[in-house]
């Protein structure tokens, strides 16, 4: 044999080593038996809690849906970004279309590991990238909570998503780079307990920064300018900086943030407004505890200038 022919030979080798290796690394990874054992059994009225930090009814009931028609998570939920249209599924306890029939392991392993039951990966869409960090026994309570609310039948419509995003396979190298179960921001010993709590609540079930940070051209959250600010995920506008630098909330006190998310209201009486309206719907749900835990940790966030380009000036003329 040649030489060339060698190092073809050679070259073809190493190089379907490596779509191997690619294929095995990109498998969906579910949670090994001591991380479902770590689960626990799980508490409905500790998990309303976890709804309420997640916005789950935001994206799976009807839009601006309020008092009990907001547990009908029937889904159905368009989100269109430049990767295509996103339809947040029937997660209602319905078995055949909604998630009745999945164990205790089948949901963890979807809000923890974004793999669905049937072993493929989700979209990361559905912000499994923050709910990586929440604790095993919170997703266990959301699931109590879950299993208690009402079966709504009917399937939502299929994702338009154009190729090669449409391959799913391709979200297991994803998950490669911004899959991680580890906190984004690591404080030293010694840090009050409420800035640790409101960190729990941000960066895990409340995925705060699915929006406020910026993301990479894969649409992965870049995780040093976490909560920098970013252009909107659909349509114009952006999602201001939240970070102490920021121009979001930088002047504003932890009470401040605090009684925003309570009532709506800047410090300024300004009314919340745009796809934060759900946000702070939810948050106001929650206890005052959580709410000034949540303040605390954005006061106690590394600063970072804007992460969105800066307004153009309009043409003179």
């Amino acid at each position: 044999m040649g030489a060339f022919k060698k190092f073809a030979v050679a070259a073809l080798a190493l190089g379907g080593a490596g779509a191997a290796a690619l294929w095995w690394l990109a498998l969906p990874e579910r949670l090994s038996p001591n991380a479902v054992a770590a689960l626990g059994t799980g508490d409905a009225a500790r998990g309303q809690r976890i709804f309420d930090a997640g916005g789950c009814a935001s994206c799976h009931a009807k839009p601006k849906s309020d008092g009990e028609a907001r547990l009908l998570l029937a889904g159905g939920v368009e989100l269109k970004t430049g990767f295509g249209t996103f339809v947040a599924p029937n997660i209602s306890t319905d078995p055949n279309d909604g998630i009745g029939a999945w164990s205790l392991e089948d949901f963890a392993n979807a809000m923890l590991r974004g793999v669905s039951r049937e072993g493929q990966h989700l979209y990361p869409a559905f912000p499994y990238a923050s709910y990586a960090r929440m604790k095993p026994a919170e997703v266990a309570d959301l699931y109590a909570f879950m299993k208690t609310l009402p079966s709504v039948a009917g399937s939502a419509p299929d994702h338009t998503l154009p190729f090669p995003v449409s391959i799913r396979s391709g979200v297991g190298l994803w998950k490669l780079l911004y899959l991680s179960d580890q906190p984004v921001v690591a404080f030293a010993d010694g840090t009050p307990d409420k800035v640790l709590r409101g960190r729990d609540l941000v960066e895990g079930a409340g995925h705060c920064g699915e929006c406020h940070t910026p993301r990479s051209p894969a649409g992965g959250a870049d995780r040093t300018r976490w909560l920098a600010g970013a252009a909107a995920a659909e349509g114009q506008g952006i999602v201001p900086n939240i970070t102490p630098e920021g121009s979001g909330i930088s002047g504003w006190s932890e009470s401040d943030i605090a009684s925003y998310l309570e009532t709506g209201f800047t410090p300024e009486f300004d009314s919340v407004g745009g796809t934060m309206v759900e946000v702070q719907k939810n948050m106001a749900r929650l206890s005052a505890e959580d709410r000034e835990a949540i303040a605390a940790y954005l006061k106690a966030t590394p600063p970072h200038p804007n992460g969105y380009p800066a307004p153009q000036p309009k043409p003179a003329g």
